[in-house]
């Protein structure tokens, strides 16, 4: 898991966006599955958007 510091909520959102990439490069190999390949990115990409507004939430409760 990345060295990131933050909330258990924040890490919580590597893990599961870090598990995603694996799934992902796991089902690269294998043929006609672009589709869900697709929706793994949308759900990567969803996630992303959690994980920076919880980062932007957290770095101005620190201020």
């Amino acid at each position: 898991m990345s060295s990131e510091a933050g909330s258990p909520q924040c890490r919580g959102l590597i893990e599961a966006k870090e598990s995603l990439i694996r799934a992902m490069n796991s089902l690269g190999a294998v043929e006609n599955l672009e589709h869900i390949q697709k929706k793994l990115r949308e759900i990567y990409t969803e996630l992303e958007k959690v994980h920076e507004s919880r980062r932007i939430k957290e770095s101005n409760t620190i201020k």
